[in-house]
C-alpha cells in the first residue's frame, strides 16, 4: 500500500494534490472524541440546490432513494457520495460536500443505503457494512444514465468498507467508475465494532448511533410488520450487529458476518486508483488493522497523525473559508480526477 510523498516530492504536481494541505487540529478540539463529536455536532452551512429523487429497486421489498444534482456542464465528472452508519443523503457532511461539487458544476449523487434517509420504510431491512451488491446497482444505473461520463466515488465510513469490498472482490467492472475516495473505513468490522462498543467514550457513541439506527429500525417495522426485528433493544453496536445485522442479512453468525464483510481482505484485488484517508487516531479504527496488508499497488493511504473519526476540524481555514478540512480533500480529490481541460 503506497504511503502519500509530501507534496512537492517525486516531482509531484502540489497544486492538484488534494493533501497538499497537511491537517493539523484546531487548538480548541485537539483529541480524537472531541474532533469526531465537533465534527458531528457542528453541522455548519447545509444549504443546497433542489435535487431530483430517483428510486432503485433492489428487490420486491428494497427500494433505494438516490438523489441527483445535476451537471451543469458536459463533460464533467460525475461523483457518488455515500454516508456512513446511521446516516443518509440528508447528512450534514453529504449535503456539504455535495453543495460544493453542485456550485462547480459537477454532477452529485447522494446515495440512500437501505432504510435511511428518503428511503426509510422502503426496505424490509437495514444495509450493512456488506452491501455491495446495492452498491452495484447504483453504480450501474448512474453509469446508464450517463454513459459518457467518467464517475468517481467517494464512501464515508462504513460506505467506505463497502467500496473497497466492492472493489476487490471481483465485481464486472464498470467502465465509467474512474477513481475511488473512502474516508475513514473500518477495513476490519471487528476491531471497529469492539473498539466503538467498548472503547473510551463507548456509552455516548453507542447512544447516538444505535438511536439513529433504532430510529430506522422503528420506521421499517411500521411499513414492514413482518420484517425482522431483534426481541430486545442491544446497548452496544456489537450487539446490535449480533441481535440484528447478522441474521437479517443471513450471516451464521455475527463473527460470521464481520469475517466476510471487512474490506481489508480485498485492497489488494483493487485495480483501480483508490485513496484511502484515515487517521492514526481515529477512536474506532485501530492503526493495527493498516499493517501487514499486502500491497496494494493501485491504493494509496494517507494516514494524518490526527482528526478523529471524520472529524479533521482544522486549525487553519481552508481555502474555502472554513475549518472543514474533510471537505477541502474530498472536492480537491475531486478536481485532482478531472481532466485538465475541465477543471
Amino acid at each position: 500500500m503506497k504511503q502519500i510523498p509530501t507534496p512537492g516530492q517525486n516531482g509531484g504536481d502540489a497544486a492538484i494534490d488534494p493533501f497538499w494541505m497537511p491537517f493539523k487540529p484546531h487548538v480548541l478540539v485537539p483529541g480524537p472524541v472531541a474532533q469526531t463529536i465537533t465534527s458531528s455536532q457542528w453541522t455548519g452551512d447545509t444549504r443546497i440546490a433542489p435535487r431530483t429523487i430517483h428510486k432503485i429497486r433492489l428487490e420486491k421489498n428494497a427500494v433505494l432513494a438516490l438523489l441527483e444534482l445535476k451537471p451543469q456542464a458536459p463533460g464533467r465528472p460525475l461523483v457518488l457520495l455515500m454516508h456512513g452508519m446511521g446516516g443518509c443523503s440528508e447528512s450534514a457532511y453529504i449535503r456539504r460536500i455535495a453543495s460544493k461539487l453542485g456550485q462547480e458544476g459537477y454532477g452529485v449523487f447522494m446515495m440512500n443505503h437501505r432504510g435511511s434517509g428518503p428511503g426509510m420504510g422502503l426496505c424490509d431491512r437495514l444495509f450493512n457494512g456488506g452491501s455491495s451488491g446495492d452498491l452495484e446497482a447504483v453504480l450501474q444505473f448512474i453509469a446508464d444514465r450517463y454513459p459518457d461520463s467518467p464517475l468517481l466515488a467517494i464512501g464515508f465510513s462504513l460506505s467506505g468498507n463497502i467500496l473497497l469490498k466492492f472493489l476487490g472482490e471481483g465485481r464486472e467492472p464498470i467502465p465509467q467508475l474512474h477513481a475511488t475516495f473512502a474516508v475513514n473505513p473500518p477495513v476490519d468490522l471487528k476491531a471497529a465494532s469492539r473498539a466503538i462498543s467498548h472503547g473510551p467514550f463507548a456509552r455516548t457513541f453507542n447512544r447516538y448511533y444505535l438511536g439513529l439506527m433504532y430510529n430506522q429500525l422503528d420506521a421499517l417495522r411500521e411499513c414492514f410488520p413482518n420484517a425482522f426485528a431483534p426481541a430486545k433493544r442491544a446497548r452496544s453496536i456489537w450487539e446490535f450487529d449480533e441481535l440484528y445485522t447478522a441474521p437479517a442479512a443471513g450471516y451464521a453468525t455475527v463473527e460470521d458476518y464481520y469475517d466476510t464483510c471487512s474490506s481489508r481482505q480485498f485492497l489488494g484485488q483493487i485495480r483501480i486508483p483508490t485513496t484511502i484517508l484515515c487517521s492514526q487516531d481515529d477512536p474506532f479504527i485501530p492503526p493495527s488493522v493498516f499493517e501487514g496488508i499486502e500491497s496494494a499497488t493501485h491504493v494509496r493511504f494517507v494516514n494524518p497523525k490526527a482528526g478523529g473519526h471524520m472529524g479533521y476540524i482544522a486549525r487553519k481555514c481552508t481555502p474555502f473559508g472554513n475549518r472543514r478540512w474533510m471537505d477541502y480533500v474530498c472536492v480537491e480529490w475531486v478536481r485532482a480526477h478531472t481532466p485538465k481541460t475541465e477543471r
